[in-house]
């Protein structure tokens, strides 16, 4: 079969820049007509200028056809979803004929046909004649059209098949999804030219390659010959400061547009350096994803996400795993990210053998690898954001990578290479990882890592900057350990920073389930949510992993030392100018005083003035927000904040953010009253709590039917539970089936209460809790206080330490006061700061596509619970609670699989949590930090309830 060949293509023209050139160019995207054939055997007649195609469907190009209603979508992450045999591939292969009529313009000669990307390999007609085929589907192909045009119509038809041989080049964690993804031109642009502009002492140095002449205007730069080198005064390009110039390239044919940024990346001492001075990674990974369209990304969604990159304070994008669409790259370049530009390369699934027969040793597949990394750097030379290349990912090592290694050097010695998969680091310029622990992550900043068996290579390492390539998988509920990694970072030179995975869940849109992942098109093999891993929903809503990197990320820190603000600038290439900074007094949680704080450009310590008294909690909120607007957010975003909290006298104490603690009532003695008494039969009051008799189970309150609260100890698995293992080790517990046994139902002390012990157990175990519940009157309102004691020898961390409760569905809507507006769990939640804060009980869910523990606002003091035409109830807690609301119970969040299986029901559910088990980021990467562990123990949570 001819798609099996090891050959990358034929009859294509040699690989060049993308270029903005106002050389004619014909737009060929559209409505194609379509034929989808199961296998690839199908007669090459339909390429002939005069056949029928009538019959056909109808396509839009670009688009994937398996989400225009032709063939599913396939997910896999390490596995092929064919034999691995290569580089045959199955015969039911299913192939799409596309077919193109245009007119040609009367005056037009020449042109070349150009492919900015097709899936997985592509055989291309003009008129009738072939004008040969292409693979590397995120990679550009051009073909000589001149000989083969002809006045008025033209037929342009075009083979795709699903499976080739370079489809074993294209392992990379996300939907398989054939067709013409990317533009299709007619152009008759052919310049190409490669700028270097470098940028050391204080000034610019320029000069190009290529067949024309280089004008910059504002430099004063004109009919620059190539070769030549000038120098200029000029303001240099990064991420934080991305100052372009624009620059004119002149051929006899063309004028292209282009646009300069000066800088130079080097390493010195082990130390990445951008112009100069240390380059620090707050990346994320970007899989290019829509949830209609699959990688056909419009232009909107592009500016999107770079928008929201930048407002998340993300410095740096690697492009995984292959080189994205070249208008993602010029938004880079105008906005302002660093970017690892990835090669279009990833055999993972050869692991699953062994790595046999993996291609990246395989001579007969030299001339594929190089052929990608030609394409690669030649299309994105000059980009001033492309500041690393990357032969691809997780492809095992071999001579192949090393030949793509040399080429690029020898091509481009300006930028570093990276590739992580060869631990020994003989080929590149960066040592990288992924998911290495903090532990590890910290051994390499010292530079006492385990050191490789060959000294040379082990000393060439020790001398390279480290990052890590993906870290903190942000599946799900997660991902935890942020700010432990961050600090790591930050406090060791020789640590680049790292690229969060991933940005974006690759949810599809499905019309029943929400977001669809693998396995919900039928797929025999595939990896079912591990898709579903990044930092934004697949609509693009940032996630609360994203709005945790924010803070994380912050290019500003606060200190509060006695009676004073610290700010701190944490930028590499700016001062503080362009912020303004303000602070505000709240007491309880309300507003009491605000006042700017007049900050130096280079920060430092800004005394602060006498600030408000009140009864109550006195917190001091700090905020940088930009004084002005800036391309990609307006003025009054907020960068930064930083929050204390202030002891009785009105100075900040000494410490650092998000203090909190204490217990936040006394039951004082003479609240206590006599309110033990019966009331129905079979029932007993306390306080304004009535209690069934025998059980001491608590019925209603203040008039309201509640179910609970009982000690609850399970959560619905997240992620990181999922793939970790711990969920299966707590199902083996029981954990999610306890049972619940009253031993004793006591009047309480003074005859203010009642005490209700029980022990809690699961069946098939002699491991269990004693717990103690103590009811008191006290006031109008009810006292709780819950005594847990371990039974037996609990070897295995437990997901959560708390009692649950019901009340009826009326209550819609939470007010309290505590860290918000966001959740929070022991290991995340950097993004809730203290404060007063209300939702419906809807908005408190966070819509993670495959449902999981989620929703916990953290360090509550207060909450009230109302709806309806009822009473409200106030529930106080010393110390502080984790407080989740839901509209389904965790049973029914742990049986649900995608978002539409949450259905509403009578009953509001809630959890006030002592504690829970940290997030971590197991699902790929090291699990929960051991101090965010919840290992059983003695502990006690007091609760007050109170009538609204």
């Amino acid at each position: 079969m001819e798609c099996e060949d090891f050959t990358p293509g034929s009859g294509r023209l040699a690989p060049r820049a993308a270029l903005r050139s106002d050389a004619p160019s014909l737009d060929l995207n559209g409505t194609w007509r379509f034929r989808l054939s199961p296998t690839a055997g199908a007669a090459e007649d339909f390429a002939e200028p005069g056949y029928d195609d009538s019959t056909w469907a109808e396509l839009p190009v670009p688009a994937h056809w398996p989400l225009h209603g032709h063939g599913a979508p396939a997910y896999t992450n390490v596995a092929y979803p064919f034999p691995i045999d290569p580089p045959h591939v199955p015969t039911e292969n299913p192939t799409g004929d596309h077919r193109r009529v245009f007119d040609l313009p009367d005056d037009w000669t020449g042109g070349r046909l150009r492919f900015e990307g097709v899936e997985s390999y592509a055989k291309v007609w003009l008129n009738g004649h072939l004008l040969g085929f292409t693979t590397g589907s995120r990679l550009p192909a051009e073909f000589d059209a001149g000989p083969w045009l002809k006045p008025g119509r033209n037929v342009l038809a075009v083979r795709v098949h699903q499976w080739s041989a370079a489809s074993y080049l294209e392992d990379q964690d996300m939907w398989w999804l054939p067709g013409i993804f990317r533009e299709v031109t007619l152009t008759r642009s052919s310049a190409d030219v490669f700028v270097h502009a470098g940028f050391a002492g204080g000034r610019g140095t320029l000069s190009f390659d290529g067949d024309g002449l280089l004008s910059v205007p504002e430099l004063g730069i004109s009919g620059l010959e190539p070769g030549v080198e000038v120098t200029a005064d000029v303001e240099p390009w990064t991420a934080e400061t991305p100052r372009l110039y624009e620059g004119v390239f002149v051929t006899p044919e063309e004028s292209v547009r282009m646009r300069i940024g000066f800088r130079t990346i080097s390493i010195e001492d082990g130390v990445l350096l951008a112009n100069g001075r240390p380059l620090l990674f707050k990346g994320v990974n970007r899989h290019e994803f829509h949830p209609a369209y699959g990688r056909a990304v419009p232009y909107a969604t592009m500016v999107e996400d770079v928008l929201l990159m930048k407002r998340h304070n993300v410095n740096a994008v690697r492009t995984s795993h292959y080189p994205p669409h070249p208008d993602f790259l010029h938004l880079c370049d105008e906005l302002g990210l660093w970017v690892i530009d990835e090669c279009d390369l990833e055999t993972h699934g050869f692991t699953q053998v062994g790595w046999r027969h993996n291609p990246s040793d395989d001579p007969r597949w030299e001339e594929a690898y190089l052929d990608r990394m030609r394409r690669t750097v030649e299309r994105d030379k000059n980009h001033p954001s492309v500041v690393m290349w990357s032969l691809g990912n997780e492809a095992g090592v071999g001579r192949n990578l090393a030949a793509m290694a040399a080429w690029t050097r020898e091509r481009d010695p300006s930028r570093p290479i990276h590739y992580e998969g060869d631990w020994s680091c003989p080929d590149v310029d960066v040592y990288s990882r992924m998911y290495a622990s903090h532990a590890e992550v910290e051994a390499i900043g010292k530079g006492v890592e385990d050191p490789l068996d060959d000294p040379a290579l082990d000393a060439r390492r020790r001398g390279m900057p480290f990052l890590q390539c993906e870290y903190a998988h942000a599946m799900g509920n997660g991902p935890g350990g942020l700010a432990e990694y961050q600090e790591l970072f930050e406090r060791y030179p020789r640590l680049a920073g790292g690229f969060i995975w991933e940005w974006i869940d690759h949810g599809l849109a499905h019309p029943s389930l929400g977001y669809a992942y693998g396995g919900d098109y039928g797929e025999p093999v595939h990896d079912g949510n591990f898709v579903i891993d990044g930092l934004v929903f697949p609509d693009r809503t940032p996630s609360p992993g994203l709005l945790d990197l924010k803070k994380v990320y912050e290019p500003v820190r606060f200190g509060f030392p006695d009676g004073a603000v610290v700010v701190s600038s944490l930028y590499g290439f700016r001062d503080l100018s362009h912020l303004a900074f303000s602070a505000v007094v709240e007491v309880d949680g309300v507003e009491v005083g605000g006042f700017p704080l007049e900050v130096a450009s280079g920060g430092g310590e800004v005394k602060l003035p006498d600030l408000p008294e009140g009864d109550g909690e006195r917190w001091l909120t700090v905020r940088a927000v930009l004084a002005r607007d800036e391309a990609w957010a307006s003025a009054g975003h907020e960068v930064a904040w930083g929050q204390v909290r202030l002891p009785s006298g009105g100075v900040p104490s000494s410490g650092g953010v998000l203090s909190s603690g204490g217990v936040l009532y006394e039951r004082a003695e003479d609240a206590r009253t006599t309110s033990c008494r019966v009331g129905a039969v079979g029932e007993v009051a306390v306080g304004g709590g009535v209690f069934d008799a025998a059980s001491g189970r608590l019925v209603r309150l203040f008039g309201v039917e509640v179910d609970g609260p009982a000690l609850e100890l399970w959560r619905a698995p997240i992620d990181n539970d999922r793939y970790s293992g711990a969920e299966a080790r707590w199902r083996l517990l029981g954990l999610d089936r306890l049972t619940h046994r009253v031993d004793a139902v006591e009047a309480g002390d003074g005859v203010d209460g009642m005490v209700v012990r029980t022990r809690v157990a699961p069946a098939a175990t002699d491991l269990g809790m004693r717990v103690t519940y103590r009811w008191i009157a006290v006031g109008e309102g009810l006292e709780l206080v819950v005594d847990v004691e371990p039974d037996g020898e609990w070897s295995e961390p437990i997901p959560r330490l708390g009692v649950a409760m019901s009340l009826p569905g009326r209550f819609d809507r939470v007010t309290w006061f505590g860290r918000g507006p966001g959740e929070a769990y022991p290991d995340t939640g950097m993004a809730a700061r203290v404060g007063r804060w209300s939702a419906s009980v809807d908005e408190l869910q966070t819509p993670y596509v495959y449902p999981q523990e989620n929703g916990q606002r953290a360090d509550v003091r207060w909450a009230e619970l109302t709806g309806g035409d009822g009473p409200g109830v106030r529930v106080t807690g010393g110390p502080e609670f984790g407080l989740t609301v839901r509209r389904w119970s965790t049973a029914d969040l742990d049986r649900a699989t995608h978002l539409p299986d949450l259905v509403p029901r009578d009953r509001v559910h809630v959890n006030l949590d002592l504690a829970q088990h940290g997030v971590g980021t197991a699902a790929c990467g090291p699990g929960t930090l051991p101090q965010y562990e919840l290992t059983a123990r003695a502990a006690t949570l007091r609760l007050r309830f109170d009538p609204v």
